[in-house]
């Protein structure tokens, strides 16, 4: 950035030598007036209205014509002897809220950039400003013309805003505002709750000027010879006739409600998009970790598979069973009772021999 103006920012005893910079700019395309035919630029020459010749821009002054038509010459002489009494010096007047001043007087924007040896000067001004939550209100002389501005505070730089003067704010007269105008409760309700419905904290990167991009994007076309793309459709505008206020109002809060919710919506899946990833990497981590298991016990899953499948194929064999004892009941009964009979005549044998033994042993 190139400085455009310096001089010493005044209050007190306290000077705070500092130049100034343009903190905005504007981003319009700007175009030359050239021939339609052949592209051919189109010059202004500067010629006198009573001679018709051509002025060299040395030669021209400024001049005031008055309401009955009397002409005043003002030259650069007449301009230099004007009293201008803060010259190169930013005076600060008064110091008071920042509530009190009304932002449509506010115009242009300055950064103030201290010099090398008044930095401290420039911080001891800043946090003040800071810490008493008020504006400094200056009057500087700048293109030869004195402005009323306020010094505040924004990302820890001291900013200039230039004022309008109190005459130079137009009064709003609008005799139809001096009406009566009738409001049912509905109607305001309905109101408020559009205005609760589009309410947020404001970002301003979260507009776009949506022609200058077109243009840009024309201007390259041009440039590059390309074809030019479509344009978009624009949303017809609404009528300006009044048909139902309150119907107005309940269409609006439904499209405000739909466009949030769609947003949301919108900005859902990017923020559970993380998710799979998660869930990836859990069951990578688990195939990992499986062969060590698998390792480690062996048997386990295989034992645990039995147990599932003998617990799903218990019924079976009691089906079976019964099956077969319905098909040969005969065969099963003898054979059972043959069993039966061995085994207790090999029990009281046994218990017969039992005494004749421990008599040996005693013996």
């Amino acid at each position: 950035m190139r400085a455009i103006w310096k001089g010493a920012v005044s209050f007190g005893l306290v000077n705070v030598p500092v130049r100034l910079f343009a903190a905005t700019q504007e981003h319009d395309i700007r175009f030359h007036q050239v021939h339609r035919e052949d592209g051919g630029r189109i010059r202004m020459k500067r010629t006198c209205s009573i001679d018709g010749e051509e002025v060299p821009y040395d030669q021209i002054a400024k001049g005031y014509e008055s309401p009955d038509g009397r002409l005043v010459v003002l030259t650069d002489e007449d301009f230099a002897d004007l009293p201008l009494t803060t010259g190169r010096e930013i005076e600060v007047v008064e110091f008071v809220p920042v509530e009190q001043v009304d932002p449509i007087l506010y115009g242009r924007t300055y950064y103030l950039e201290p010099e090398a040896r008044a930095a401290k000067p420039y911080v001891l001004l800043r946090e003040a400003l800071e810490a008493t939550q008020r504006l400094a209100v200056v009057k500087v002389a700048m293109r030869q013309r004195e402005s009323l501005a306020v010094l505040r505070v924004r990302d820890r730089v001291i900013v200039l805003q230039t004022l309008l003067w109190p005459d130079e704010v137009r009064a709003a007269e609008f005799d139809i505002l001096d009406n009566d105008v009738e409001l049912r409760p509905q109607e305001l309700v309905m109101a408020q709750s559009l205005i609760e419905s589009l309410a947020t904290d404001f970002d301003p990167d979260a507009f776009e000027d949506e022609y200058a991009k077109a243009l840009s994007d024309l201007v390259d076309a041009k440039l590059e010879g390309a074809p030019l793309a479509p344009a978009a459709e624009v949303e017809t505008a609404a009528s300006t006739e009044v048909v139902d206020l309150l119907t107005a109002l309940q269409r609006s809060v439904e499209r405000a409600r739909a466009g949030r919710s769609g947003d949301d919506a919108a900005a859902a899946p990017a923020e559970r998009a993380p998710a799979p990833a998660k869930r990836a990497a859990s069951r990578s981590t688990a195939k990992k970790a499986t062969p060590a298991a698998e390792a480690a016990t062996p048997k386990a899953p295989a034992k645990r598979a039995t147990a599932k499948k003998t617990a799903a194929k218990a019924p079976a064999p009691a089906k079976s069973a019964a099956t077969s004892a319905t098909k040969t009941p005969t065969k099963t009964t003898a054979k059972t009772a043959a069993k039966t009979a061995t085994k207790a005549a090999e029990k009281a044998a046994a218990e017969k021999a039992a005494p004749a033994k421990r008599a040996r042993k005693s013996a």
